[in-house]
């Protein structure tokens, strides 16, 4: 087990398809507003989901790690699927839809992480850190900055190709780009904060 949505078989580590689950030093809040590491229960929770089970893993595509993305399953169960709809990961808009009635499910019913607030894991890995017991958790809902609209109207778009493309207000593309914030696109306040975060500028 690597962590909530990656397993090692055989010396091979797969990604899990759809899956993105809170980053093993990650910190959330519950119910009460205690911090605790949402990303360390997933990884144990998938480990106890699987116990002595063989998992069987059927590859959707390889990232830019080299690691085999995957839909795994253990006793019949899509595990990938299972994270989701228990509340220990989310479901990866950006790279599938697949798994979004899970996550709704989940959210309906406030179990694992939607029981209590959290920083989504691809805003935790852009320097958006999770809550502490020092400072409220940031609620999950919106990654636009939370100052006033007119100071963040830089649109950081994915292509289809998934490249991180930024538009100031203005350019070319700027009026006909829309931001998915469920699929991981967002708002920047300065070019400076876009390149950052791994955005760039349109070529051309």
């Amino acid at each position: 087990m690597i962590d909530g949505d990656t397993l090692e078989i055989r010396g091979t580590r797969i990604r899990f398809h759809g899956v993105d689950a809170p980053e093993s030093a990650q910190l959330c809040q519950d119910a009460g507003g205690r911090a605790y590491r949402c990303g360390q229960q997933a990884a144990l929770a998938l480990s106890d989901k699987i116990g002595s089970a063989n998992v069987t893993c059927q590859q959707k595509d390889v990232d830019r790690y080299q690691r085999i993305v995957a839909q795994c399953s253990a006793n019949r169960i899509d595990l990938n699927g299972w994270l989701i709809e228990q509340g220990y990961a989310l479901a990866y808009r950006q790279y599938s839809t697949e798994y979004v009635p899970q996550e709704d499910a989940a959210r309906k019913a406030k179990r694992g992480l939607w029981a209590g607030s959290f920083t989504p894991p691809w805003d935790w890995r852009r320097g958006e850190r999770g809550p502490s017991k020092a400072e409220p958790a940031p609620q999950v809902s919106s990654s636009r900055p939370q100052s006033t609209s007119s100071d963040c109207r830089i649109k950081g778009n994915i292509s289809a190709k998934g490249e991180k493309i930024y538009h100031l207000p203005g350019s070319r593309a700027y009026d006909r780009t829309v931001v998915n914030e469920a699929a991981g696109e967002r708002w920047f306040c300065s070019e400076s904060d876009a390149i950052t975060a791994g955005w760039r500028a349109p070529k051309g």
